[in-house]
C-alpha cells in the first residue's frame, strides 16, 4: 500500500503586534493556529473553538476555510476576517493579526453600550 504524501500550503502572517512575518507550510485541512504552534510559532488565542476573538486575522490573500467560527457574524467573515484557531488551510493564504478589542468592536460596539440589547444581535443572523 502507498503512502500519498498529503497536500500543503504555505501560510503567511503578519503578526502586527509582534512585527513578525511568519510562514509556515500546513497540511490541507489542518488548524492553521495548531500548526504554527506544533512548528514552533504560537499564535494569540484564548478560548480554542472560533467563539472569541483573540486569534482574529484579517485575509490580505487567498481564502480561509472558517465554517466553525460561531465568534464572528457572516458581515465581518465577507468583510475577509477569519479566526485562526478554526481555520483550515485549503491553499495559499497570507493574513494579518487583529486587535481583539477591534475586531469585538466591529462586531458588537453598535450594539453593546447603548443600553438596548436584544435579540438580533450579528451572530443570530445566521
Amino acid at each position: 500500500m502507498t503512502h500519498t504524501p498529503s497536500t500543503s500550503h504555505p501560510i503567511t502572517i503578519h503578526w502586527r503586534q509582534q512585527g513578525r512575518v511568519i510562514t509556515h507550510q500546513v497540511n490541507e485541512g489542518e488548524y492553521i493556529l495548531q500548526s504554527f504552534e506544533r512548528q514552533g510559532d504560537p499564535l494569540p488565542f484564548s478560548c480554542r473553538n472560533g467563539c472569541c476573538t483573540a486569534c482574529a486575522v484579517r485575509v490580505l490573500d487567498g481564502e480561509i476555510d472558517q465554517r466553525e467560527a460561531l465568534g464572528l457574524s457572516r458581515e465581518l467573515r465577507e468583510r475577509g476576517y477569519g479566526l485562526l484557531c478554526v481555520a483550515r488551510a485549503t491553499g495559499p493564504l497570507v493574513v494579518e493579526t487583529q486587535d481583539e478589542d477591534e475586531v469585538y468592536d466591529l462586531q458588537f460596539g453598535r450594539h453593546f453600550g447603548r443600553g438596548r440589547v436584544r435579540a438580533g444581535l450579528p451572530l443570530d443572523e445566521e
